[in-house]
């Protein structure tokens, strides 16, 4: 009973070794083509040893010293043969693994020559190949994988890195276009004296926001006083203004509109600023410009019924007062002279 239990202790302890170097058996072999697997079956307890034992005993001048399994193990072209091997009952089966670097034709002969093995030490066996696994395709088809995951993760880090240096790109041109105009070195686009029309802007973000959008007749105003250089050009071409939608805006407009001559109004929308205005929010923008006189008057419409300061009514003292201050002797000239 003693010597029996050593027995299945030691067999325990091969059946987990096995286990261990099973998982490492791919990464162990660099060059393998082909894994032959294959199942045995003995009639009695037998151990991993014995397994080996046999295959190279049995096979040994069966094919040749060509594909003799010592030769070709020790030139590398076989690698380690595996075997997991287990009992019960009074029999033992199990598998075995032999990695192959040979071509296709010559790992299948190998494999076949297992089956010629009928004994493994005192025991009757029999071994029957399961598969001939192409380590290629697993490696092809792993190739495949790996590629997609770096693929997707070289998309997920390039593409914003494209759209920055796009960006940075679009910005050093941007700043490059932006040209100083006039006597006044107002920001202004390259095209403001080749176009008929301009677009006058508050300022130099504004400018550049619309050469951001491929708009390269604005000229921006630069503070609330109104340049000379501004008025001259109004005279001479038609100009729409382009105002931030808000208070400051409108009073740009009438100062616009009182020292030159503006054509039309394109407005950001309420609470605003062009300098901040998307691509689409832009183009609508100046799509629905309406003509400065009309811009002007819904202005003044706003401004009379937007409630400011409360009006008083005059007292009647308040009347008198009046009345005595515009005439202050409404008698007494023409009593004297009576």
């Amino acid at each position: 009973m003693i010597i029996k239990s050593k027995k299945n202790l030691d067999l325990k302890d091969n059946h987990d070794k096995d286990k261990k170097t099973d998982v490492t058996l791919k990464n162990e072999i660099g060059t393998t083509k082909y894994i032959i697997q294959a199942n045995i079956n003995a009639s009695g307890i037998v151990d991993r040893p014995d397994v080996v034992g046999a295959i190279f005993g049995q096979t040994e001048g069966l094919l040749g010293d060509d594909l003799d399994l010592r030769e070709l193990q020790k030139t590398g072209r076989v690698g380690r043969i595996r075997v997991s091997i287990n009992s019960k009952s009074g029999k033992s089966f199990g598998s075995i693994s032999i990695p192959s670097s040979l071509d296709k034709i010559e790992t299948a002969v190998l494999a076949a020559s297992l089956e010629t093995i009928d004994r493994v030490g005192p025991c009757e066996a029999k071994i029957n190949v399961s598969k001939i696994e192409d380590v290629r395709s697993s490696k092809r088809a792993y190739v495949v994988d790996r590629a997609k995951e770096i693929l997707k993760e070289m998309m997920d880090r390039e593409v914003p890195e494209t759209q920055e240096l796009t960006e940075e790109v679009k910005q050093a041109v941007r700043v490059k276009q932006i040209t100083k105009y006039g006597a006044d070195n107002l920001p202004a686009g390259p095209n403001i004296d080749d176009s008929d029309a301009i677009i006058v802007c508050e300022g130099r973000a504004d400018v550049l926001n619309l050469l951001k959008y491929g708009i390269k007749n604005a000229i921006a105003v630069e503070g609330t006083s109104i340049p000379d250089t501004i008025v001259k050009l109004s005279k001479e071409k038609t100009v729409t203004a382009f105002i931030d939608g808000d208070r400051g805006g409108e009073l740009i407009l009438r100062e616009l509109m009182e020292l030159g001559e503006i054509d039309n109004l394109a407005r950001a929308p309420p609470g605003k600023e062009v300098e901040d205005l998307t691509r689409k929010e832009v183009f609508k923008s100046l799509r629905n410009k309406v003509s400065a006189e009309q811009a002007l008057n819904e202005i003044f419409e706003r401004s009379e019924t937007t409630p400011t300061m409360p009006i008083v009514e005059s007292s009647p003292v308040d009347a008198t007062q009046e009345q005595t201050q515009l005439s202050p002797r409404p008698l007494g000239p023409k009593s004297g002279n009576t």
